[in-house]
């Protein structure tokens, strides 16, 4: 069964499609921006953008918020929190943070495909304190202690 994901266009989207995947094969859809003009991000900045939407994600689910490669790859726009989590019992207007990691100005206009949502089971657990963990072949190596080349 497919979960499904209540919805609710807020006046400011109302005219914006509901996200939606590009291809058969997409695993996120993509969140539009419901600005009702043109948002420029200068370099190093940052801006929340809204996406007109409020939404009831399905118990035991979560939407991680991630940024668009092409977006990425081409302007450096990017999600400062990416992946950015929306908790299922969140009832607020879905808002996209993105940050112009480029060198140039970026302008966000309405409509545009500014982020994907990727709809992700929960896997909830639990701490339990011990004395000691078992070993391990890494230990507590981290932080490029496998270096970089492989």
């Amino acid at each position: 069964m497919t979960p499904e994901i209540a919805v609710i266009r807020l006046p400011h989207g109302a005219d914006l499609p509901l996200p939606s995947y590009a291809t058969e094969g997409a695993a996120g859809m993509d969140l539009l921006a419901a600005i009702s003009a043109p948002l420029v991000i200068p370099p190093g900045g940052r801006a929340l953008i809204p996406t007109g939407l409020k939404m009831a994600i399905p118990a035991g689910y979560e939407i991680q918020v991630r940024p668009r490669s092409g977006l990425a790859l081409k302007n450096g726009i990017t999600l400062p929190n990416s992946p950015g989590t929306i908790d299922e019992d969140y009832r607020g207007e879905l808002g996209v943070i993105l940050m112009n990691a480029g060198n140039e100005p970026f302008t966000v206009e309405r409509g545009m495909r500014i982020a994907q949502a990727v709809l992700a089971p929960v896997t909830r657990g639990v701490w339990r304190e011990v004395a000691e963990l078992p070993d391990s072949a890494r230990g507590a190596g981290g932080f490029g202690s496998t270096g970089t080349k492989a």
